[in-house]
């Protein structure tokens, strides 16, 4: 077991010698009529867990040092993007190395969503508008403000393409999504004129043009640090409808955001409503020649959002966590869902804590306390870490991370955004539960394949609520 500076290895260690292994103490979870292992109807409800919880709202870090490990997030994970440091030009090979990073043309075969082959025609054409050979040697760093909800795409396409015949869900061209108020870097065009590629605090890839403003470093950096602002604490609201301002009309707004409150006259109407009964936001929106305005919008008082970033609480951490349970799972935040990485960087977020984009990045950041495994790792070394589990805690396994929301007759039950779920039948054969949303389970029964469990996969152990140790 591999581990940077942490305080609860000692826990681990001491675990490892005093304790008898979890599975033996264990009892095997019943299975009710909807084939789910270990769930029953009060285990999905928040106020099941929450009622097992010692210290519910104790503050597990306060602003300070949230804002401390953000930064440290920025300055030590080569995934995170700090677009304030980027320097005031963009040379060629910067802007080429991060597209041919990205874009990189599919080595096997690819399916449209009819199950049909995908003409190499089709993906030529695909690479050619990434429009390469257009970079320029040097050229302005520009500036910009994302307005709609909107796809990050591998390609400057929206075209779905699938790894084999009959699957619909994972597009390979999928990459992630940005929300309204995100800031980005605009470093490339595409040959068609139809797509930027945009990089972004937490990712590089192409976005649709449509969907961004371009300003000044210093109105996007503004808008971004305005006060006072709401931040979204619901897992998605929507400004009211409005004929007046389409921009901004019913615009979605997802857990986490962060929306500047517009200085608007109390008695005066917002885009033909009264503003008394929502809160007055200040958005951005792409004006007619592409560049950056604002606009008022009204995000009603019954939706869910606070005037500042929810208190790091496990309490928190498991009520946020159901606001998406049942969601159906959107990789790449498509279907204008998340996927699993997405769905607990939500939930940390509408806490102020800043989590890399993918579970890749997320399972090893250095700005982040975890313990990583290997192969060489044993059973009983696995199971002392997950007897030490605590409420919050995120868990990786290759390609997926779950949250841990509390344990059951000892055994730690998880919260998770996935488009599986297997577990052993009575016969020893796997049966996948085709779980495909945001569910709740008991961590040891879910296999990764017929002879290893999650546990035996499990690649890190994070717990971003523990402030990490100053770099020596």
């Amino acid at each position: 077991m591999k581990n940077r500076l942490h305080p609860f290895v000692a826990a681990l260690a001491l675990a490892l010698l005093v304790a008898q292994p979890l599975a033996a103490r264990q009892p095997v979870p019943a299975v009710p009529a909807h084939g789910v292992v270990g769930i029953q109807p009060a285990h999905l409800t928040p106020a099941f867990w929450l009622e097992r919880l010692e210290t519910p709202d104790a503050v597990l870090m306060d602003r300070n040092a949230i804002q401390a490990q953000n930064t440290r997030l920025w300055a030590l994970d080569g995934s995170m993007h700090d677009l304030r440091a980027l320097p005031g030009t963009l040379d060629a090979g910067t802007v080429r190395a991060l597209i041919e990073d990205l874009s990189e043309r599919p080595s096997s075969g690819r399916w449209d969503v009819e199950g049909r082959p995908v003409p190499d025609t089709v993906l030529d054409a695909m690479v050619d508008n990434l429009a390469l050979d257009a970079i320029p040697a040097s050229q302005r760093t520009r500036h910009g403000l994302v307005v709609h909800r909107a796809a990050l795409r591998t390609f400057p396409t929206a075209q779905r393409m699938f790894s084999r015949a009959g699957e619909t869900d994972i597009d390979r061209l999928q990459e992630s999504a940005l929300f309204p108020g995100t800031p980005v870097v605009i470093a490339h065009e595409s040959a068609d004129g139809d797509w930027l590629f945009v990089v972004s605090p937490r990712y590089a890839a192409w976005i649709e043009k449509r969907h961004v403003a371009e300003g000044s470093a210093e109105a996007v950096f503004g808008h971004v640090d305005a006060s006072p602002y709401r931040v979204i604490t619901g897992a998605t609201e929507h400004t009211v409808f409005t004929r007046q301002e389409p921009r901004v009309s019913q615009l979605q707004l997802d857990m986490g955001v962060r929306v500047p409150v517009a200085d608007t006259p109390p008695d005066q109407p917002v885009n033909g409503q009264h503003p008394y009964t929502a809160h007055v936001l200040r958005l951005p929106v792409r004006e007619a020649d592409g560049s950056l305005g604002f606009a008022p919008a009204l995000l009603p008082r019954i939706a869910d959002s606070s005037a500042d970033y929810l208190p790091l609480t496990r309490a928190n951490l498991v009520a946020q966590s159901f606001k998406f349970l049942g969601e159906r799972y959107g990789w790449g935040h498509a279907y204008n869902a998340r996927d699993c990485s997405g769905f607990v960087s939500e939930i940390y977020r509408s806490m102020g804590v800043q989590l890399p984009r993918n579970t890749s990045a997320q399972a090893v950041s250095p700005a982040l306390e975890h313990v990583t495994f290997d192969a060489d790792d044993d059973r009983a070394t696995r199971m002392a870490a997950v007897d030490q589990l605590q409420v919050g805690d995120l868990v990786y396994i290759p390609g997926h991370v779950m949250m841990v929301i509390g344990r059951v007759d000892g055994a730690p039950y998880v919260i998770h955004d996935t488009n599986g779920g297997s577990v052993l039948d009575a016969d020893g054969g796997l049966r996948s539960m085709a779980l495909n949303g945001v569910s709740v389970t008991p961590l040891l029964p879910m296999m990764f394949n017929r002879t290893e469990s999650y546990v035996d996969r499990m690649t890190s152990i994070v717990r971003p609520h523990v402030p990490t140790a100053p770099s020596r």
